[in-house]
């Protein structure tokens, strides 16, 4: 199981494909406030309504800003179907082989419909403009979680 990150934590570096297979580098991020968040896949309905919540409020949070990453274990091509079918805006990249999932403590035992299994953990993770690791928070619900963060940061 991987460790959960803690506020304080320097932000593992990562470079993964887009869904348009450029590589994104959270070091290319520096100097601004990232949102990542981990999402289990592309194209599932609690998924949609986060990636349409962050979507919608993209430039808000631009404005404040925060640039948003989502990451889930999908490659590009399902990632790009994901963007076209819901006309999303926000940045997604693919982590297929879950280095950089379980690299965020966002992989892991989860209980599911009451059964222990091994998966993504719905997952966000704010990093300061230095790399740090703002707030890092498990478990999240897809809904309503957008305004939740908007609200704790104070926006």
């Amino acid at each position: 199981m991987s460790e959960r990150l803690q506020p304080g934590d320097t932000a593992p570096a990562f470079t993964l494909p887009d869904a348009d297979g450029r590589e994104v580098s959270l070091a290319d991020r520096k100097g601004r406030k990232v949102i990542v968040y981990f999402y289990p896949a592309a194209l599932t309905p609690g998924c949609t309504k986060q990636a349409c919540d962050f979507t919608d409020n993209l430039e808000f949070l631009a404005g404040h800003g925060y640039d948003v990453i989502g990451v889930s274990p999908d490659k590009p091509e399902k990632l790009a179907k994901f963007r076209e079918q819901e006309d999303l805006k926000v940045t997604l990249v693919g982590d297929p082989e879950k280095k950089v999932l379980e690299a965020y403590g966002a992989f892991g035992e989860k209980k599911l419909y009451g059964k222990t299994v091994t998966g993504v953990i719905r997952s966000t993770v704010i990093v300061d403009e230095e790399g740090k690791v703002e707030r890092a928070l498990y478990n999240v619900k897809a809904t309503g979680h957008v305004a939740k963060i908007i609200k704790d940061l104070g926006l």
